[in-house]
């Protein structure tokens, strides 16, 4: 199973701007989305859901759920990704479909030796550098963390950097061995940035696009 090398962590003011934002970030090339909701109830959670899952369905695009295992397995995404603070990955493990791929999010070394433990299929490590909307706790990685790490790791299982991350940083994540990033607010506010982040990550939908024409 390949994990994708970009992440798109949709945002927006409302449930509906976030189906908005995966539908454009799918049109202009994104090759996993991740649908990360705050302070919604199950019910609207899954109804929202639904519909990404139509999106990313016709653009043939992977699509996450975050934290929402049971949504997840409900809609048939392609999988789930968790925070630290909610579900042990095992939980998820037990009650997924075995084609869906679980990451889960980790700040530091013992976080990721903890994850590998249990098998997740990727692991979000981060934060590359301090944005205003994560928790002020998280540590913050920056290049020397992430080489740090990874070296200490010697792990085949991707690592994908989030954080503030804009391409811009690319080539230094990638020289430190990270496989990939998950990216929201650099998406968000230039759809056409994704190309680009393609471009950098080398990642295969530009492959795929060059062999087309």
């Amino acid at each position: 199973m390949t994990i994708p090398k970009l992440h798109y962590i949709s945002q927006g003011n409302s449930p509906k701007e976030h189906l908005k934002n995966i539908q454009t970030a799918c049109s202009s090339g994104a090759e996993l989305v991740q649908l990360q909701l705050e302070n919604v109830s199950e019910s609207k959670y899954l109804k929202i859901a639904e519909g990404a899952r139509e999106i990313t369905a016709h653009f043939q695009t992977r699509l996450l759920i975050h934290n929402h295992f049971k949504i997840a397995k409900k809609i048939k995404a392609d999988g789930v990704h968790l925070d630290k603070t909610d579900f042990c990955p095992t939980t998820a493990i037990e009650n997924l479909y075995t084609w869906q791929i679980i990451g889960a999010t980790a700040n530091t070394l013992q976080d990721c030796e903890t994850l590998l433990a249990k098998k997740v299929d990727y692991i979000s490590l981060g934060a590359f550098r301090n944005t205003n909307t994560e928790n002020s706790k998280v540590p913050v990685l920056g290049l020397n963390g992430y080489t740090t790490i990874v070296e200490a790791l010697n792990t085949e299982t991707p690592i994908i950097g989030f954080g503030g991350i804009t391409t811009k940083d690319i080539s230094g994540i990638l020289e430190a061995g990270i496989s990939g990033v998950a990216v929201s607010d650099a998406i968000s506010s230039d759809f056409n940035s994704i190309k680009t982040f393609n471009q950098l990550l080398s990642a295969s939908s530009t492959e795929e696009l060059r062999h087309t024409f």
